[in-house]
């Protein structure tokens, strides 16, 4: 254990087919040491667990698909000090109105770990407030831009707990997002919007479109954060550089979700970023038990469309993986 809190193994690399270095190895990356780079041909891959288990880098031919501020680079928590919402690649637990304050899992140091060629971990400290230590695994594809990323929920306490999986991974601003609608929602309008602390069941906004048994997100609405209960298993964020953001992640209709609304996708956009949300089901966790919870990410090449309306979606759907 380094002075960073930090177990980390031997940097891993091999020759990818096009001749370039890959694998993984120890960088230094928005003013923090000690981050893992995991990288093959065409996709890199960095990690940090200085503020948060975070991605700060997840990109296809150089261009990356997450947000950061980079007035937040090197910042680290000191607890009794002012406090930020960090950007990156993120990951959480919820239910959000319920779980208690969690700041050592939000923004304290995590231990990093390469467990192989294009493998590693981060995990947390153990958390007295929730009674839980979390532990992110994260394997990308030797030779595609496919990214496995797992989250496990471990109780570390004596009381049987009960969260679940919330994802907040912050993609650029000014993209477009689709999120496939479910023909038995039971929302009436296939979606909800929060306004501050009501949630209107039936909202309209002019850049919500629903299209070929999906909705997209054109532009910010006028209320940011907005909810969904697909249960299609993916969703998509057309990023302005011209890269597809893809998530697939499991939904079990046979079982509850916490959150509020029961929703298992949220999308928080804002004019700064759009956070792209998969939500797990209720996992009711035993002391000394776990659970997990995977969404598979992909990059694809994708011109961005002038007019969100002309958007492709059956294109969409034929480049998932």
């Amino acid at each position: 254990m380094n002075k960073a809190g930090f177990f980390l193994m031997a940097s891993v690399s091999i020759l990818t087919a096009g001749g370039k270095m890959g694998g993984s190895e120890i960088v230094e990356y928005c003013g923090y040491k000690d981050c893992i780079k995991l990288e093959n041909k065409s996709v890199k891959l960095v990690l940090s667990g200085a503020c948060g288990g975070r991605v700060l880098e997840y990109s296809l031919n150089g261009k990356n698909a997450i947000y950061l501020d980079r007035e937040q680079d090197g910042w680290t928590y000191v607890p009794g000090k002012d406090k930020i919402n960090p950007g990156g690649g993120r990951l959480d637990i919820g239910p959000e109105r319920i779980v208690p304050k969690h700041l050592d899992l939000w923004i304290g140091k995590w231990t990093a770990e390469i467990t192989g060629q294009f493998s590693a971990s981060l995990t947390s400290a153990q958390d007295k407030e929730t009674g839980v230590q979390l532990i992110r695994n994260f394997n990308l594809a030797p030779d595609s831009s496919i990214l496995t990323v797992t989250q496990t929920i471990r109780n570390i306490s004596d009381k049987t707990v009960s969260y679940c999986h919330w994802s907040r991974t912050l993609a650029p601003p000014d993209g477009i997002c689709i999120v496939p609608l479910t023909p038995d929602s039971h929302y009436p309008e296939k979606y909800i919007m929060y306004k501050g602390n009501t949630i209107d069941f039936r909202p309209k906004d002019e850049n919500i479109l629903v299209k070929d048994d999906s909705i997209i997100i054109k532009a910010c609405p006028e209320y940011s954060k907005l909810g969904f209960d697909s249960s299609s298993g993916w969703l998509a964020y057309m990023v302005p550089n011209d890269i597809l953001f893809i998530k697939k992640f499991p939904v079990y209709p046979d079982r509850v979700y916490n959150e509020i609304t029961g929703m298992t996708v949220c999308i928080y956009y804002h004019k700064k970023f759009c956070e792209l949300e998969p939500i797990g089901p209720k996992e009711i966790i035993k002391p000394g038990q776990s659970a997990s919870f995977t969404e598979i990410w992909q990059l694809e090449n994708f011109p961005f469309p002038g007019n969100a309306n002309t958007i492709d979606i059956v294109k969409v759907k034929t480049l998932l993986k």
